[in-house]
This record gives structure tokens, sequence and C-alpha cells, in this order.
């Protein structure tokens, strides 16, 4: 099998990437380890930043999302039974985020793919990439009970954090960043209308706990928990308890409680692999770089990475130039490292670190008071929440 591109993984990355490339002419394979029903089904990410709402819809991908996603245009942060709303629109000069679940994505995508792209293949799982550093690129998979290669002049791997391309880069060339938290979130999807009609941050000196939604008769949930808690041990009047303690605030305000469907725990870690580029061997989303959740930012800089090398490929195929293909790891990092700044920033705003002294849990008060007293830093966490821009 040949092709120009070879794109590994069909999560949101690969798959966005292969309706940029089909638009521009260029042809792709996607290969997918799993299936087609689990790759739909996968709970994931939800808050859409402007700019990926603006892709999609340019990718002629956005249908679905425009007539069931929600549109939030701010989010309230909670902190000593306060609230405080973040205006997006009057920050940002008009931005805005959409709730639309990564899984909603996903199936618009691979509808579209199947509808009128190139080859999709679930359960074809990639089990190398050789040749990176040649003009030859090849991928070795099997699907169907027997090997095959996938020979291309360009690979991206859209694999996640333990796929195989990432493996192709020579360690000695590699540098890894990372940095691991001692907590977690214990997230519930619940079906009851959410209590509040945008994003709640709240920091509690129990602990951090998000609001949030799938749609408008499914919540979301989070509670900060110790890291290595088992998801199961909470019953769910624990949870629901503890979700009112965290969010109280002095007026009335109250939230709904309803029947927990699915529970799970998320671990929390900010990891950047340097180059994302080898050869001939491209890196997006989380195989290159991992943040906490508390940004909203993992399958947004997934969207900034593929839009960048479907731009790069583009340009190189009408010029002959290599000159942005050369430069995608440098360009993709700039804004990596600006949302891994953020979701830094915001995980150490709202999260109560173990062993914090009364010192530190103060400064965390001031920030938040700084945030909500001074338009300057309400704007500066407003323009990052809505998206930093594609280059």
């Amino acid at each position: 099998m040949r092709t120009t591109v070879g794109i590994i993984g069909a999560g949101p990355a690969g798959l966005l990437l292969a309706r940029l490339l089909r638009n521009a002419g260029i042809d792709s394979v996607v290969l997918e380890s799993r299936d087609r029903a689990y790759v739909e089904q996968r709970q994931r990410a939800g808050i859409l930043e402007q700019g990926t709402v603006d892709v999609l819809r340019a990718a002629g991908a956005g249908e679905r999302m425009d007539r069931e996603g929600l549109r939030h245009d701010g989010i309230e942060l909670r902190f000593a039974k306060r609230r405080h709303r973040v205006d997006f629109p009057a920050l940002t000069g008009g931005r805005s985020v959409m709730v639309y679940a990564q899984t909603e994505v996903c199936k618009d995508l691979i509808a579209l793919q199947l509808k009128e792209g190139g080859p999709l293949l679930f359960e074809a799982e990639a089990l190398a990439v050789e040749g990176a550093d040649t003009g030859s690129p090849r991928v070795r998979f099997r699907h169907e009970g027997s090997e095959d290669v996938l020979e291309c002049e360009y690979v991206v791997g859209c694999d996640g954090f333990w796929g195989v391309a990432r493996k192709a880069i020579p360690s000695e060339l590699s540098r890894v960043f990372e940095r691991t938290y001692p907590f977690g979130w214990l997230g519930i999807l619940a079906d009851v209308a959410p209590s509040h009609d945008e994003l709640v941050y709240a920091r509690h000196d129990r602990g951090f706990a998000l609001l949030s939604m799938r749609s408008p008769s499914v919540s979301r949930l989070y509670l900060q928990v110790p890291e290595g808690t088992d998801a199961e041990a909470w019953s769910d009047d624990e949870i629901w308890a503890e979700l009112e303690r965290r969010f109280e605030t002095d007026d009335d305000w109250t939230l709904e409680r309803g029947p927990i469907t699915q529970k799970s725990v998320t671990p929390m870690r900010s990891y950047v692999h340097e180059p994302m580029r080898h050869g001939r061997l491209f890196l997006a989303g989380d195989a290159a770089h991992i943040v906490p959740p508390t940004g909203a930012k993992g399958l947004n800089l997934a969207v900034g990475d593929v839009v960048t090398f479907a731009r790069a490929l583009t340009h190189a195929k009408e010029t002959g130039s290599p000159e942005l293909l050369d430069a995608y790891s440098a360009t993709c990092l700039r804004r990596v490292w600006q949302a891994e700044r953020f979701s830094y920033d915001m995980t150490t705003l709202l999260h109560r670190v173990p062993g914090a002294t009364p010192f530190e849990e103060r400064l965390q008060l001031a920030r938040l008071e700084r945030i909500a007293g001074a338009r300057a830093a309400e704007t500066d966490l407003a323009e990052a929440y809505t998206g930093f821009p594609f280059e």
C-alpha cells in the first residue's frame, strides 16, 4: 500500500489531518488500532477553542457541532464561597469556546472520511515506523490477521503517548520535559441537567472541583483526589456530598443531583517531547505533549499541530519549498509551551497541593483576587483559555 501521508491514529488529530489533506488535494491513509465503536465512544476532552471551532467549520466538519454544541462565553471561578464570572467576548474581542465532546468530533470526522476521504483502516495496529530519516518512510502494521507495509512520503504520528511513532526518534536526539502531580481527577458523567450554564472552576480548602457538561441533559463533574485513587472506592452519595461542599457559595445556588452513569480517575501530568519532527516523521497531539486537563488544552493543541502540518505540506507541494516543514517542530512548540504554561498556572492556581503551607495557600487566594479585580489579569486568562492563535 502506498500513499503521500501515512497517519497513525484515528483520534481527532489524525481524522482532522486526513480531512485537511483531502481538502488540499493530498492523499492519505489512516491506521487505527482500535475498532470504530471504541473510537466513537472513548470519553476525552469536551472544550473546543475558538480556533478549533473555526478550523472544523472551514473543513466542512462543523454542521452538527453548530447545531448541537453549546457555545460558552465565559467561565465562573469560585473561591472563598465567592463567584466571579470571566466574560470571554468582552475581554478577547468576541472570542468564545464550544462545549462539544471529542466523541462527537470523531463521529463527524469518521463519517466524512468514510464518505469522501481516503482509506481509514480500523483494527490496523501500527507496529513500527521505519526509515523516518529517508525520503521513503514506511509504517509496518497488522490488519485482518496479517502484516502489511504502508509506504509513504511522510508519516504523522497521532497515536498518543503510548504509540509507536515517537519511538522511531533516536533517543540521543530526544529531550523530554515532564512533571507529574500528586493528585488526579475523579470524573463522573451524570444524567442530570448542568447546575450552571457555564463551566465552574472551584478552589476549595478540601481540593479542586469542576462543573462541566456534555449536553443540556448530561453533566460532567470532577473532584481532585489523591494520586492512585480507585474511583469505585467513592459511593455516589459521597461524590455528590463532596461536590456540594466544594461548590458552596454565599448565595442560594444549589447543585442538582442525578444518576451517575460513569466514574473514572484521570492522572495529572505535564509532558513535552522535543523535537516533534525527525526526518519525514512528524508527531502531533499526545504523541508529543500532554497537559493537565485544567486548561482544556489537550485536543486543541493537537488541532494546532495538524493544522500546522497541513499548511506546511500544502506550501511545499505548491512552491517546492520545504521551509515550513523544516520549521514544523519549532512552530508547534511555541504554541505548546504557552499551553503548558497556562495549564500549569491553572492547575497550581486551583488545586490544593499536599503539604502546602498556609503561606502558599494564601498566595493562591491572592492570585484569584487579582484575576477577579484586575482586567489585565482577567484578560490574560480569557485570551489563553479561548486559544492561542495558529501560526
